[in-house]
């Protein structure tokens, strides 16, 4: 009797846990995920480190170049070369620097002349006053340069003349110079160096410190033109309401043709919408150019594409029938 309840029980198999497979498997995935997601924001942190550090070390150098021309100007050629070489290191195409480091270079081999021993001439107290006298005639013409001349002549006839005073004007000359020289002439390397100039006598005020640094972010952005617009443009747009030019293009002219470009360049790399933001940032400038235009109108239709006109389709409800109106007639009477 045992044996046959034995042999009729049902047998049950254990199947294998899919479940906990599938787990495993998604579990995997989501880590790929999470590393690839921490790999790329990593590299966009690098790039954005990389893209600071280029602008710092750009100002950097245009600093340095600002010092060389002083060092050159008062024949500390030693100097200069120090600077220029440093700029050459980090950035052998900078403007100018090579053409700098040449004349420096053959300024520092020039033989010296043998001074022969002379008498040390009386002080000419009588032509000191009298250029005193002219140079304060200059400044009230506000003839900046020719103060400045009028200056260094007294310093020549008398190094030891109203030291002061002297100082005082020479800081109010070279100021007043350098801001002429940026907002009247276009100038804007020339007016930097006064500007430099000027500090030696006494800090600059910030009507004058806020024109140096826009000056210097100008030519900065300029170092950029047709190479890198975004860079280009990052620098203009910091200075757009200073009213710049450097002779050839204002801070707008610079923003409009830069944007248009940059727009374009982010036409051709598929990111529409951008490119659109770039043309609309010119437009508020002046009218797109030709090839700005055809530009804006593809990047326009990419990014706001028609949206198809939903066409209602009437349903045809079935009608009730209505009642039949029966209109009594007249009674006929029989």
């Amino acid at each position: 009797m045992s044996e046959n309840t034995e042999s009729t029980q049902p047998i049950i198999v254990v199947s294998k846990p899919r479940r906990g497979r599938a787990i495993l498997f998604n579990a995997l995935g989501l880590i790929i995920v999470l590393v690839l997601a921490i790999f790329a924001g990593y590299g966009s942190g690098i790039s954005i480190r990389k893209n600071t550090q280029s602008s710092v070390i750009s100002q950097q150098l245009g600093q340095q170049f600002q010092y060389a021309l002083v060092d050159i100007q008062f024949q500390r050629y030693e100097n200069a070369q120090q600077r220029l070489q440093f700029i050459i290191a980090h950035d052998p195409s900078f403007p100018g620097a090579k053409e700098k480091l040449t004349q420096v270079l053959v300024l520092r081999n020039q033989p010296t002349p043998t001074l022969t021993p002379s008498l040390t001439p009386t002080p000419d107290f009588s032509g000191a006053e009298q250029a005193f006298s002219k140079a304060q005639q200059l400044i009230v013409a506000q003839d900046w340069p020719g103060a400045i001349s009028t200056l260094d002549e007294i310093r020549k006839l008398d190094r030891t003349y109203k030291t002061g005073q002297v100082d005082g004007m020479y800081y109010f000359a070279l100021r007043n110079y350098g801001y002429d020289l940026i907002t009247k002439q276009g100038n804007l390397e020339g007016g930097i160096y006064q500007f430099t100039l000027a500090e030696r006598f006494g800090p600059l005020d910030r009507d004058a410190s806020g024109l140096r640094q826009g000056a210097r972010f100008y030519l900065i952005g300029a170092s950029f033109w047709e190479l890198d617009w975004p860079e280009s443009l990052k620098y203009f747009n910091q200075i757009a309401g200073y009213g710049l030019w450097d002779g050839t293009m204002t801070v707008s002219e610079r923003i409009h043709f830069a944007s248009m470009r940059y727009g374009d360049q982010l036409v051709k790399d598929g990111q529409y919408c951008d490119a659109v933001g770039q043309y609309d940032n010119a437009t508020a400038i002046a009218p797109l150019d030709k090839q700005a235009q055809q530009g804006y109108d593809d990047a326009f239709t990419a990014c706001y594409p028609a949206t198809p006109t939903a066409t209602s389709t009437l349903l045809a409800t079935p009608s009730t029938p209505e009642a039949a109106t029966v209109t009594p007639g007249p009674t006929s009477y029989p």
